[in-house]
C-alpha cells in the first residue's frame, strides 16, 4: 500500500473542488446547478488521478 497514490488523488480532488468552488462564489450564491458542478469536480479530480499510476522507482 502506497500512500503516496490517495495524497496524490486527495490534492487533485481538492485542487478541482476548490477551482469550482470560487467559480461558484463569484455570484456570491450558489445554484443547485453549481453544486453537482462542484462535487462533480472533486469526483472527477479524484477518479482520474487515482486511474493514472505513479511511475515505478528505479533502481539508479
Amino acid at each position: 500500500m502506497k500512500i503516496s497514490r490517495y495524497w496524490k488523488a486527495v490534492a487533485a480532488g481538492a485542487a478541482a473542488g476548490t477551482a469550482a468552488l470560487s467559480t461558484a462564489l463569484q455570484d456570491g450564491t450558489i445554484t443547485t446547478g453549481e453544486t453537482i458542478t462542484v462535487v462533480l469536480a472533486v469526483l472527477g479530480g479524484l477518479g482520474l488521478t487515482w486511474a493514472v499510476p505513479n511511475r515505478p522507482k528505479t533502481d539508479a
